[in-house]
């Protein structure tokens, strides 16, 4: 890893970081759901050593940077370093400890002089996939035509007034001859799960509302618009990073034909 540039090395610690979340997995055997404090050992676990093995790569490669980690102590201290990581070494993690597949690795850096996110990374260990600012990419497919638009949304804390949003955007889409198929709402577990979901095609936006971390949000959105989404605050502005605290109010991320009236039902829906 000596060699690499700041995006191969993200990516190359998120696929490191991945594996050893497998493997940890397959050393607990199979966890009975029901069993909650074997699954939340196993979740312990894997937070702890996947930010463990995660931090310890960056300061060997990159010793003069800061870290903003989930599973770290957080300080004020790099709101004035010149490039901040911003890593959740297992986003998912009750999905983890279920035994589910969509969980993630999410590793990003911020530069905070030109506002720039870079070396983005989302690394779904159990799907087989990892996704980077590195992949090669083209614009996104258009829209289905056979099948209802989907939208992705948190299992326990959709936005409250997203199933009206969705009825109004079926309604938008239908006037405007863009889909008669309609809309539905499908939940999935990390956020890096949730923007894979788009950008392998099987869904067309992202919504959340009630409030998140940076580690969540900043490896998905850098890839997601690595890929041609477009990512965003509800209201259209640019998320920005390194704050203290940590927080990210709301998020979209949309197919770049269906963005802006998504964010015109969202707002429409909010106000009834």
């Amino acid at each position: 890893m000596q060699t690499l540039h700041d995006a191969e090395l993200s990516r190359a610690i998120a696929a490191e970081a991945g594996q050893m979340l497998l493997n940890l997995r397959s050393t607990f055997g199979e966890v009975d759901p029901a069993d909650k404090d074997r699954a939340n050992e196993l979740r312990k676990s894997g937070d702890r050593t996947a930010h463990e093995l995660i931090a310890g790569l960056l300061a060997e490669h990159r010793p003069h940077d800061a870290l903003l980690s989930e599973e770290g102590v957080d300080n004020d201290e790099r709101l004035s370093a010149d490039r901040v990581w911003i890593v959740d070494p297992l986003d998912g993690t009750w999905e983890y400890g279920q035994g589910r597949a969509d969980f993630a690795v999410h590793i990003a850096l911020w530069i905070p002089a030109t506002r720039v996110l870079a070396a983005c990374t989302v690394d779904l260990p159990a799907q087989g996939i990892s996704r980077s600012v590195l992949d090669e990419v083209g614009v996104p497919a258009a829209l289905p035509k056979s099948r209802p638009i989907r939208i992705v949304a948190s299992r326990t804390r959709p936005p409250a007034t997203l199933s009206i949003a969705a009825e109004l955007l079926a309604e938008k889409l239908a006037t405007g001859g863009i889909s008669e198929q309609g809309v539905e709402i499908v939940d999935v577990g990390s956020v890096g799960a949730k923007v894979n979901e788009l950008l392998s095609g099987r869904a067309e936006a992202y919504v959340h509302d009630t409030g998140f971390y940076e580690w969540d949000v900043a490896a998905p959105y850098g890839v997601a618009a690595h890929y041609g989404y477009l990512a965003s605050h509800v209201d259209g502005t640019p998320v920005t990073f390194n704050h203290l605290p940590p927080e990210v109010t709301d998020l979209t991320v949309a197919h770049p034909q269906l963005a802006h009236l998504l964010r015109e039902c969202l707002a429409e829906a909010a106000r009834r």
